[in-house]
């Protein structure tokens, strides 16, 4: 692929002083003179090309030399959802598209670290990103930040029908994102200041948690509760929904959505029963098993010290780890330890002792677990695992502080949040409440229907009908 004019021959030089900003000196004419050519600097994300990738490097090399800035990992998954592929893959791609003299990570969303690094002659982007709070204000940046050097942004017309985000639509539509899917939890740990995590006790939850947007946030993964399945079943939380038919719940989940799940397997019980329950869990594709430290009768947390609920000892339950991670085989299945010691009254420093013991016998994340009423609990524990050296992703149920923001989570080094029974306790008080309003009414009269049901025709568009 060649980057300079045919009769010219390749040498790398540069001015006595070096290049003036935004050019690079590099190579001689025929006639024996220096060339010098712009520089010229494309951010993208890479992570599926298609023709309007291809006409903005086009514009670009008729500028001068093409440096691309290949937004990393983390930096794409500030913006908008996590990339298909890893940083490393989308580079080695770009870096072999004709016109491409270099590949650079652009760590962030804004441009101005790298322009004031390479200070190019010329941008070039699409002008799409003049829409939009975070993007339209990256590019402002990047106008004001050329203006120190008289540089020149240029902005390419959007190719109209393609985009990343159909492309990934129809990948998901197709089942390819369904096969990348256990993989994908460790990468949001990654990736992700704080992954957001939402309970799904059926297909149709699923699928709302799944196409639920509020401006560039999107829910990132999925919970399946113990406490929701049973509940749906009309059944008390006391581990009595069997293990197969829990995985059924699972596949109908998983055929609504993509999104990588993590099961909670209470107790698990004795280790032969977990290595033979992470083993089926493995197979069926699941992303992450949860089990908590408890031993004896299953009681849900919420009830606290009330219930006599005990903590297995320490030995005990890192053999649960060791039988979870044996059976996990070539799979990439994470065993998340779930710590009791804060509702159970044992306080920080024997929850902390827990933690390291857990994450040395192979736990890849802590749940820490609270009933507090604010989230100072579970921050300072979080503040403390940090300090002593642990970097591994630390998760939080705020069931009883959810009011506060994941943000300040985050701040505290929490990885994850899980909202671990919101949707079905949001189903719950609409259906008492229709049902007691047709009895009262004797029938279903519209201050009903257009309180409380979605249309009929709502439903059916939800999940239409293959043609």
């Amino acid at each position: 692929m060649p980057l300079w004019p045919q009769n010219s021959t390749r040498i790398s030089t540069q001015r006595k002083n070096g290049p003036a900003p935004g050019e690079i000196g590099q190579n001689y004419n025929t006639e024996g003179n220096q060339v010098t050519q712009s520089m010229v600097y494309v951010g993208m994300v890479g992570d599926m090309l298609h023709a309007g990738h291809i006409n903005i490097v086009t514009k670009a090399r008729e500028l001068g030399q093409v440096i691309v800035g290949v937004l990393t990992d983390e930096a794409a998954a500030s913006y908008k959802r996590v990339p298909f592929m890893k940083y490393k893959e989308r580079a080695k791609v770009v870096e072999n598209i004709a016109g491409v003299a270099r590949v650079v990570p652009q760590e962030t969303l804004s441009y101005k670290p790298n322009l004031l690094e390479y200070k190019p002659k010329f941008v070039v982007h699409g002008d799409d990103w003049k829409f939009g709070d975070k993007v339209s204000v990256a590019r402002q940046e990047v106008v004001d930040t050329l203006k120190e050097w008289g540089g020149e942004l240029i902005e390419v017309p959007y190719t109209t029908g393609v985009s990343s985000t159909l492309f990934h639509q129809a990948l998901e539509e197709q089942g390819v994102m369904a096969r990348n899917r256990q993989a994908r939890l460790r990468h949001l740990f990654e990736v992700k200041d704080c992954v957001r995590i939402i309970e799904a006790h059926s297909g149709l939850a699923a699928l709302i948690a799944s196409r639920t947007r509020s401006s560039n946030k999107t829910f990132d993964a999925l919970w399946q509760s113990s406490l929701t399945d049973a509940t749906l079943r009309g059944k008390p939380d006391i581990e009595i929904v069997d293990n197969g038919s829990r995985l059924s719940t699972i596949n109908e989940i998983f055929e609504a959505s993509t999104l990588p799940l993590i099961y909670d397997g209470d107790t698990g019980g004795f280790p032969e029963r977990v290595h033979q329950l992470a083993r089926s869990l493995d197979r069926a594709g699941v992303s992450a098993l949860c089990l908590e430290d408890k031993t004896g009768v299953k009681r849900n947390s919420l009830y606290g010290q009330e219930a006599g609920q005990k903590q297995a000892p320490i030995e005990v339950f890192c053999e649960r780890i060791q039988a979870a991670k044996a059976a996990s085989g070539v799979g990439d299945m994470m065993f998340i330890s779930r710590i009791e010691s804060l509702i159970l009254g044992e306080g920080q420093h024997r929850a902390l002792e827990r933690a390291e013991a857990y994450l040395d016998a192979g736990s890849d994340a802590i749940l820490i677990h609270s009933t507090a009423k604010d989230s100072s609990e579970v921050s300072d524990f979080s503040r403390e695992l940090r300090r002593q050296g642990h970097n591994q992703p630390l998760l939080v149920v705020p069931t009883t502080f959810a009011n506060t923001p994941i943000t300040e989570l985050a701040d505290a080094g929490i990885n994850g949040v899980i909202y671990a029974n919101q949707l079905l306790r949001a189903a719950y008080p609409n259906m008492v409440q229709v049902a007691k309003e047709i009895l009262d009414y004797d029938c279903c009269p519209d201050q009903i229907s257009t309180r409380y049901l979605a249309s009929t025709k709502d439903i059916l568009d939800l999940i239409p009908v293959p043609r």
